[in-house]
């Protein structure tokens, strides 16, 4: 067989399904600020659920931001990471 030919039997990454799932949990507007962060190079770690709606929570390389279910950047946001 050719390789083209070999299904891949490898399952998708980690990372890929977790910041896929958590894509589709933010709201169109953070999706939108999100997308012309990334080419700056912030990368999505996760989002919140909270009463005010999702929080996402984005970061350049060791810098933390947060973008509101409106959209809104915050560069410095007030939270930690537990290690």
């Amino acid at each position: 067989m050719i390789a083209t030919q070999v299904p891949d039997r490898r399952k998708p990454d980690a990372d890929q399904v977790s910041n896929s799932i958590h894509w589709h949990a933010m709201t169109a507007e953070q999706q939108l600020a999100f997308y012309r962060l990334q080419g700056y190079g912030y990368r999505l770690l996760f989002v919140r659920n909270l009463l005010s709606g999702p929080l996402a929570i984005i970061a350049q390389h060791a810098q933390l931001a947060t973008i509101s279910s409106a959209g809104e950047l915050d560069l410095q946001p007030d939270i930690r990471l537990r290690a």
